[in-house]
């Protein structure tokens, strides 16, 4: 088969962007200050406030104006790799607690599903942190997908919009680029992709991206053994 591994974004791919801005964001604004509150001595947590303080140029700020940034970064949707990491530590408590569940798209379970069946290797590429991806598959409304999945990569591979990126996800992948097909709902996400050699589909659930990529209205209608 001319494809041999798939890697899909997340956010407006497999899961309604409106369970990341109207669920998961608002529960983290919410639930991160009483967090940072009672765990701030924990290493996990000590260890990503300093980054904080690194990353805001304030290398002495206490434990409530570290708290007073990470609000400031919310409210601005700043992606900074620190936030990542508490926002999933913040979202990993209200998964445990079955506050919340994982929105995955019916008709992404179901392509996954049979892709893995198929022999596919399928990963996630996402702007979450690899432990939010985990998370959302993880504890999805579908239940426990992960086991569909070999890998997961975020913005420490590099940014989403840059074809070294993708470059380098085929490396640690194992394939050749053109041997991996990208999913994403985002054009210039499936142009660095494809600048990297990789093939492509946007998924379109909503307004079409008027691309150059192939697109489809939901997961059933992607068909790998077409992609060449």
């Amino acid at each position: 088969m001319p494809i041999k591994a798939i890697v899909t974004d997340i956010e407006g791919t497999t899961s309604a962007v409106s369970f990341v801005y109207d669920v998961l964001f608002p529960y983290a604004g919410a639930a991160l200050p009483g967090f940072i509150q009672a765990r701030h001595a924990q290493p996990d947590v000590a260890a990503a406030l300093d980054a904080v303080r690194t990353t805001a140029h304030e290398p002495h700020a206490s434990v409530d104006r570290v708290t007073e940034i990470l609000v400031g970064w919310m409210t601005e949707d700043l992606k900074t790799t620190a936030l990542k990491a508490l926002q999933g530590m913040v979202w990993q408590q209200g998964y445990a607690s079955g506050e919340l569940k994982g929105h995955v798209y019916p008709d992404a379970v179901t392509a996954l599903q049979r892709w893995h069946q198929q022999g596919y290797k399928l990963y996630v590429y996402s702007s979450g942190s690899i432990q939010a991806q985990q998370l959302i598959f993880g504890c999805s409304e579908a239940g426990d997908l992960t086991g569909l999945f070999s890998g997961y990569f975020d913005t420490t591979t590099g940014p989403k919009r840059e074809a070294p990126s993708y470059q380098q996800i085929a490396e640690q992948i194992g394939l050749p680029a053109r041997d991996i097909l990208f999913l994403s709902d985002i054009a210039q996400e499936l142009d660095a992709a494809r600048g990297a050699g990789m093939q492509t589909c946007g998924v379109v659930r909503g307004e079409r991206l008027n691309s150059s990529h192939q697109e489809v209205a939901n997961f059933s209608e992607i068909e790998p053994d077409n992609f060449h």
